[in-house]
């Protein structure tokens, strides 16, 4: 096992130096058109003709910038910085990307993380009974309603939840600037938070998401369910005259949950990187909407430094989901 887990962890920062250098090349693509934008709003004192303070301006936008220097040089310097966790400096408001995505993870956090319990609480149990209760109507009403999360795009589900609640209920929720929006360190500073304002602000986005999770997670918990119930040791625990709630929950749905546990490993490691359609139509203050507002800016340290983080969280929750696989099935063993 120990074995295992150090030639996945070697693996997992083969991946990360990929992603990192593949990001960095796509990022350099066409670093002209970025130039031109900030050198059109940069003002330089003409000797010249227009030309020619144009020219100057983009010299000292590349030079400002960092891409006055050949690609392998600012390739180098660009490796190193990551290697003391430095993801350098917005181009736009010339913030430490690394602190500023310290200041927005709190909002990201607590909306993916409410999104994953408000999934969990709906498809554990609706998967479980459509399982159970196979062909019938309460199954073909549950498979219906997930089928029918899962065709409508989030954005559009958003969008009825907003104007259904402002035009039926009166009601929108408040808005906020507020980055710290988690009620408890490291996401506080000292300014105190209000809860109930917190919960309106993230209710809607949270439920909106979480149906549409949860009916990933019901579909896949359902198929995983009808297939464990078919297997000898549960019909076994069925013919010793167990109780239903028993075989269900200790037998059955112990070992369909392992599949189901990739699909949840995944979502939470996206969470880190925000909802992006959700905190932009709620404008929650989180990950998300920090990179569309980065890549409408042209900020290439901010969207690499976002880009990083996540493949960073995906590739170490895929590490402890199997990890995790062995402690829900003993038979699982890694060589």
């Amino acid at each position: 096992m120990q074995q295992y887990i150090l030639r996945r962890i070697l693996l997992n920062l083969l991946v990360i130096y990929f992603v990192a250098t593949l990001v960095f090349l796509l990022l350099r693509i066409d670093t002209d058109y970025v130039v031109t934008q900030r050198a059109g709003q940069t003002s330089v004192a003409e000797s010249g003709s227009s030309e020619d303070a144009t020219e100057q301006a983009k010299k000292l936008v590349r030079k400002d910038l960092g891409l006055d220097k050949p690609i392998l040089e600012q390739y180098w310097i660009y490796l190193g910085d990551l290697a003391q966790l430095d993801l350098g400096e917005s181009f736009q408001a010339r913030d430490d990307v690394t602190e500023e995505i310290g200041n927005r993870l709190g909002p990201s956090l607590e909306l993916g993380l409410l999104q994953i319990i408000v999934a969990l609480v709906v498809a554990v149990p609706i998967g479980i009974i459509s399982a159970i209760r196979q062909d019938s109507i309460v199954d073909y009403v549950l498979r219906f309603v997930s089928i029918a999360f899962l065709g409508i795009p989030v954005f559009v589900l958003a969008v009825f939840v907003l104007r259904g609640s402002a035009i039926w209920l009166d009601y929108t929720p408040p808005l906020t600037t507020y980055k710290d929006l988690l009620p408890f360190p490291p996401f506080e500073t000292g300014r105190g938070v209000d809860v109930w304002t917190n919960l309106q602000i993230m209710f809607m986005p949270a439920i909106v998401g979480g149906l549409g999770t949860g009916a990933i997670i019901m579909r896949f918990l359902r198929s995983q369910m009808l297939e464990v119930m078919r297997q000898d040791y549960v019909r076994t625990a069925w013919a010793k005259g167990l109780r239903e709630r028993v075989v269900i929950l200790r037998h059955a749905l112990k070992n369909a949950l392992i599949p189901v546990l990739t699909v949840v490993g995944l979502l939470l490691g996206t969470i880190v990187s925000g909802n992006v359609v959700l905190e932009t139509i709620f404008n929650v203050p989180g990950i998300g909407l920090w990179v569309v507002n980065a890549i409408g800016n042209l900020d290439y340290p901010v969207v690499q430094g976002v880009v990083l983080v996540v493949a960073v969280t995906l590739v170490f929750v895929n590490l402890m989901v199997d990890i995790t696989y062995a402690w829900l099935d003993p038979r699982i063993r890694y060589g």
